[in-house]
């Protein structure tokens, strides 16, 4: 995801006066920028900044669903995911490990696979997921 076209989705929400999308691509923007200023990058944004950004605030708001606020929470959510990357089902998190990490799964350690396995999936997959998945490899 380019940070432009979150400006142009912005920019379209507010046209339609679409106030909830507006506010939550308007945080994605403000976020995308703070991120980038802190990694230095202010005029040069990646676009694996702004999907790493997307992805903990898509963390952020299913966390607030659970709070009082949980319709305006799930709205921002389900905006937020419209721009999130695809994220790996268990069966691909189950296929990429057993093609890529047969050597460390013999092991049985669990630390040792999630380490090598959280390197190569970092914003591919859902960690708690890959836990699971890497839990059922070590029973």
């Amino acid at each position: 995801m380019e940070l432009e076209a979150l400006r142009k989705d912005m920019i379209a929400a507010m046209k339609a006066k679409d106030k909830v999308t507006k506010e939550a691509v308007s945080a994605l923007i403000a976020a995308v920028k703070k991120a980038a200023i802190d990694e230095g990058c202010r005029d040069d944004i990646k676009g694996e900044l702004v999907d790493k950004v997307i992805l903990k605030e898509l963390k952020t708001a299913k966390e607030q669903i659970d709070t009082d606020l949980k319709e305006e929470y799930q709205a921002r959510y389900d905006i937020i995911a419209k721009y999130a990357p695809k994220q790996m089902d268990e069966a691909e998190i189950k296929a990429y490990i057993e093609e890529k990490f047969a050597d460390v799964l013999a092991t049985g350690n669990k630390g040792q696979i999630m380490k090598a396995v959280m390197g190569d999936l970092k914003g591919k997959a859902d960690g708690k997921l890959i836990n699971q998945v890497v839990a059922g490899y070590c029973k």
